[in-house]
């Protein structure tokens, strides 16, 4: 064995460092040019003086070479199909020396015609290859072989020399089994070719290379430009050609030098100015205008070209931002403008309608005088009884409403009478033509069909403002001078055709409990009633009594609970999700969108939860009506605003929250605590509010803590809890009092009513009047008072200990609870939390009978309705977003300015850093889109709205940031590094990376907390990655390498850039896909799969935001 001075590969830190693990390749690509047999007279051509010889021979020897492609072609793709796509294309640039043959005519003379005797055959080119890639340490080994061995070293067995076959012995260059016999006539490599050391044969360099005749340099002892020594003891021998073509790591003295081109192996010439020439180029590339290149430019700046491409990108945003933003503006504007044109002219009219209702009382009251006959000429009385006008409503009257149905004394019928005959000749006199020509409607049973044609007709803004507040006025008129109505006494107003039906919903409730799963104690028990259609009913009772509770059992929202009783709707025994298109339910916490306006919040949920075939004109009344009645006139146009960002005060940031139930004319409204934190004058205001639908026909239940005494007043029933979910009092307000004095409880002076009674049930206080009564024992007292059934637990005399925890089995529990074992108690809080989710999935997923009657808009026109409301807020948004692509062109800026594409890594080190750097920003970008709007999603789901149009509308509007900031990061990264692939190339990888981490992004936003999420967001890339750059060693590493998505979007870019790698760089190429196990051909399929983990993820978050909803 002995050694050779074969240039050892360099290490590389990078995974893409590549060292020749590909020595079959390098095989096929060196034996397709050694597999020229040229035989003429016995294995040579005859070389003489003649002049023509030479020119002959040189064709001769160009034709074989060309004609070496059809025979190797499939061959070497079936064998390197992974870096070589088109065989043919790649040997025509590697290895088409048509345009110039100087150096085969060079060699030709050099070698006297023996040129094809010098050509390696088959066998010593498997012998190279074995050399170059048995390796230990820093030094190569060849294997001894029939011309150079241990007894035989001929001088063409040196580096960059070669020898011929003895005289007149053919060459079979395809053998590849024996090494012929070369040792005669040894001489230096010819230019244009490189002889490996240990062989005595020649192969000429690829396309792109310069292979010259190395000269010595005797300070070093080196043939420059190569990097071997002359051998000692052969004063004789000089330096010859090349002697390594391989990857360039290994060989990159045979390279054509950056600064330089060659257009063949044997010429270099210096990159002339305005032109720039990378390693190994063939001809010179022009630099772009307002680049400046001087001679000898190895890569042309282009950062100019990124600050221009980065400038007119932001020109245009400010553009598209701009103008949507002035579009907005003018819009909204425009309609201010209609809106105060129709307020000017409904009160015009009003006035004058005052004045001619005026003037045309005082006629009729003085022609009363002369002639009775003269009071009917100014009235048209309705045909049809009480009971006619509920038909009208397709409802029925509850007979639970004593109160409204009992008899009233002869001098309430009076005025009832009268109010009834008021409202008749109000009707007539604001359907009169004079005044309002466009809004007549007819009478009686057309009134129906008049209404959809003046829906019709509405069709400007005008008109539909004109409208609005006409009945708005109509509406208020009504409300003033019929104020001291019930709800029994407004069917006739709602029966004249003017305003929508909304079907009635009483709510029976029958020994209703619920039982905590967990911890087998009640939270309520025992509660009895009803809520009833026209009535607000307050929720009262101290801290812990299950006031939220029992409007949770109500709705069906309860988790985690056991529930006992029976919950009737319209005394039926039904889910209370089947009317949840009608059902509003206001949350204690104000979950509204802050970056909408109050008017713009409205009216999203009008359009989601109204009916589909609802007019515009209808909303606008319905809108028009909530912010009138709700006063938020001064405030309509202004955001809402969050906790960064003040916008309108909390008292009308309730009532938006109340509003946005309102706006979708409920006919059950649950309220959680809607006058907390509110002053008296709003609170008054929001009663008032409520009072209007109650009187509608709507089910007002709310809880409220400790009202004014006003506030109380205003309520119609009360339900007043003790802790324990015990109920102490269930009835109308007005008797409450006199319910309490039975008691022997009375109420002093100047104290408001509901704190005195909370302050007994919080056992604050005795109750005065009497000492018999306890706090504790009110509950059963309630029992007793209306017949219910008393648990035996809590007949005993002395309760006062057992109320407050009611249950015997509840207490033997717990005293069980206290002797069980930490695996006990560790099993019990497992179970529990295991049927809480097992509730969670059953309320998300569960699916009822829809008996609301009302068809709300479907899928895509909600998807619409979406769409408008998340690219307002994104445009309101831009601060967040302009600093997302700042911080991205920074990234590509730093990374393009530190990395360096090299060469010999195919820019592999660069990509991999803009993997992490990409997937990172845009994924914490991207948690923005659900993570902070959880609750509104929430809300808005558990009122029926489509999850799926939700998401996809994010999405959608997302999908603009997926576009721009590819374009960002690469106005930085790409024209600062300047790689050998395409913009385009990059920037469609780049743009399915964002696709795919944005799903991601999004799935991280739903399963995890805002905190957490960060974390995997941050964690996930740079770990992918690093298990994406292992070598693939293992079959085990290479599976979990292909689960991650780092892997297929560095193999893209890789690929996209290793394309422009040919001719010289082939088996750079080819050397550094082999070893990370990359596909030329697999530029499609690695978009392909971030495309699929993009849709996957977004899959996942979808389901998981169905799964992880909470009702």
């Amino acid at each position: 064995m002995f050694k050779t001075s074969l240039k050892a590969s360099s290490s590389s830190s990078s995974s893409f460092g590549c060292r020749m693990p590909w020595s079959w390749l390098v095989l096929v690509i060196l034996s397709s040019l050694s597999l020229v047999r040229c035989q003429v007279n016995g294995g040579s051509i005859p070389f003489g003086d003649s002049s023509g010889a030479v020119p002959l021979m040189t064709q001769n020897v160009d034709s074989q070479l060309s004609n070496l492609t059809i025979d190797l072609s499939q061959e070497i793709k079936s064998r390197s199909g992974f870096c070589v796509t088109d065989p043919d294309a790649e040997w025509e640039k590697a290895f088409n020396f048509s345009s110039d043959l100087s150096f085969l005519t060079s060699c030709i003379q050099k070698t006297s015609g023996d040129i094809i005797q010098r050509f390696c055959t088959v066998a010593e080119v498997k012998s190279y290859i074995g050399s170059i890639t048995e390796k230990i340490g820093t030094t190569s080994y060849l294997k001894p072989n029939r011309n150079c061995n241990f007894t035989s070293w001929a001088s063409g067995c040196e580096p960059g020399w070669a020898c011929s076959t003895d005289s007149g012995q053919p060459v079979d260059l395809r053998t590849s089994r024996d090494i012929p016999a070369r040792t005669t006539n040894c001489q230096a490599c010819c230019e244009g070719f490189f002889c490996p050391q240990g062989l005595t044969c020649m192969i000429p360099c690829p396309l792109g290379s310069y292979c010259p005749l190395a000269t010595l340099n005797r300070t070093s002892g080196l043939c420059e430009p190569y990097l071997y020594r002359l051998p000692a003891n052969q004063p004789n021998h000089t330096c010859g050609g090349a002697n390594i073509w391989a990857d360039v790591g290994s060989s990159e003295e045979v390279f054509c030098p950056a600064g330089y081109y060659c257009p063949s192996t044997t010429k270099k010439f210096p990159c002339s100015k305005g032109r720039y020439c990378r390693m190994g180029s063939t001809s010179e590339n022009r630099c772009y205008s307002l680049v400046s290149c001087k001679s000898g430019t190895k890569n042309q700046n282009l950062h100019l070209y990124g600050i221009m491409f980065i400038a007119g990108l932001s020109t245009l945003l400010l553009i598209i931002y701009s103008c949507s933003d002035q579009v907005l503006s003018i819009r909204e504007r425009w309609l201010a403008k209609k809106r105060d044109a129709a307020v000017r002219s409904v009160k015009s009219s009003a006035e004058a309608r005052r004045k001619w209702q005026d003037a045309k009382g005082a006629i009729t009251e003085h022609a009363s005088s002369h002639k009775s006959h003269l009071s009917f000429s100014f009235s048209r009385q309705k045909k049809g009884t009480h009971s006619e006008e509920l038909q009208t409503l397709n409802q029925v009257i509850p007979e639970a409403d004593d109160e409204l149905l009992s008899p009233s004394p002869p001098n309430a019928s009076r005025a009832t009478l009268d109010s009834k005959n008021q409202m008749e000749t109000r009707h007539e006199i604001e359907n009169e033509p004079v005044v309002h020509d466009e809004f007549d409607m007819e009478d009686g049973h057309r009134v129906v069909t008049a209404n959809n044609s003046k829906g019709k007709k509405l069709n400007t803004r005008s008109k539909i403002f004109r409208h609005a507040y006409t009945q708005l006025e109509k509406e208020k008129a009504q409300q003033q001078e019929f104020k001291d109505l019930t709800f029994s006494g407004v069917i006739s107003m709602a029966s004249n055709g003017e305003r929508r039906k909304r079907p009635l919903i009483e709510i029976s409730f029958k020994d209703l409990s619920l039982i905590l799963k967990s911890q087998k104690k009640y939270i309520l028990r025992c509660v009895t009633g009803n809520i009833r259609p026209g009535h607000i009913t307050a929720v009262m009772g101290p801290s812990g009594a299950g006031k939220t509770t029992f409007l949770s059992a109500i709705a069906g929202k309860t988790l985690g609970c056991k529930k006992s009783g029976l919950i009737l709707i319209n005394g039926k025994n039904e889910s209370i999700h089947s009317y949840k298109k009608i059902i509003g339910f206001v949350p204690q916490d104000d979950i509204v969108h802050g970056n909408l306006t109050v008017e713009e919040n409205l009216w999203f949920n009008a359009n989601c939860r109204l009916p589909a075939e609802s007019l515009k004109a209808d909303k606008v009344v319905v809108i028009e009506r909530v912010i009138e009645f709700l006063g938020l006139h001064s405030v309509r146009s202004s955001l809402v605003g969050t906790v960064e960002q003040r916008g309108i005060s909390g008292g009308q940031r309730k009532r938006v929250n109340v509003g946005l139930e309102m706006v979708m004319e409920p006919s059950l409204l649950i309220l959680d605590e809607p006058t907390s934190g509110l002053d008296s004058a709003s609170s008054q205001l929001l009663l008032r509010a409520l009072r209007r639908e109650a009187l509608e026909g709507v089910n007002v239940c709310m809880v409220v803590h400790q009202p004014s005494h006003t506030l109380f007043k205003m309520f119609d029933d009360l339900v007043l809890l003790a802790k324990g979910g015990l109920t102490v009092y269930h009835g109308s307000v007005n008797r409450v009092e006199e319910y309490f004095a039975g008691l022997g409880i009375f109420i002093p002076e100047r104290i408001n009513p509901p704190d005195y009674f909370i302050d007994i049930l919080e056992g604050v206080i005795n109750p005065s009047g009497s000492s018999r009564v306890k706090h504790d024992e009110l509950a059963v007292r309630w029992m007793l008072h209306n017949g219910y059934s008393v648990p035996p637990d809590m007949q005993k005399s002395n309760m006062a200990s057992r109320l407050l925890n009611p249950v015997n089995e509840t207490n033997n529990d717990a005293a069980a609870n206290d002797e069980l074992s930490f695996t006990g108690e560790l099993w019990k809080d497992v179970k529990g939390n295991i049927e809480m989710h097992q509730d969670k999935l059953r309320l998300n997923f569960l699916k009822s009978k829809d008996l609301s009657n009302r068809r709300t808009p479907g899928l895509f026109r909600q998807y619409k309705y979406f769409l408008a409301r998340v690219a307002k807020q994104r445009l309101r948004d831009a601060k967040a977003q302009a600093i997302d692509y700042l911080i991205l062109l920074l990234a590509g800026a730093c990374l393009g300015s530190v990395v360096k594409m090299k060469d010999q890594q195919l820019g592999a080190a660069g990509y991999t850093y803009t993997v992490i750097a990409v997937s990172l920003l845009c994924k914490i970008a991207a948690l923005r889109s659900f993570s902070l709007e959880k609750l509104q999603y929430w809300r808005e789901s558990a009122s029926g709205m489509s999850s799926l149009a939700y998401f996809l509308a994010k999405d959608t509007i997302d999908h603009f940031n997926t576009v721009i900031k590819p374009a960002v990061y690469l106005s930085m990264f790409f024209f600062f590094t300047n790689p050998r692939s395409t913009f385009v190339d990059n920037y469609t990888v780049l743009l399915c990376l964002v696709y795919c981490v944005t799903g991601m992004g999004y799935a991280l936003a739903i399963v995890f907390e805002p905190g957490a999420a960060q974390l995997w967001s941050v964690l996930l890339p740079v770990v992918l990655t690093l298990v994406a750059t292992q070598p693939k060693d293992s079959k085990l590493i290479k599976r979990i390498s292909d689960l991650c998505y780092t892997k297929w979007a560095l193999e893209a870019f890789v690929i996209a850039n290793a394309e422009r790698y040919d001719k010289v760089w082939l088996i750079t190429r080819c050397g550094a896909l082999k070893k990370n196990d990359y596909d030329l051909s697999h530029w499609n399929f690695c978009l392909l799969i971030l495309v699929l983990i993009g849709l996957l993820s977004r899959a996942i978050a979808f389901f998981s935001m169905l799964i992880f909803r909470r009702k």
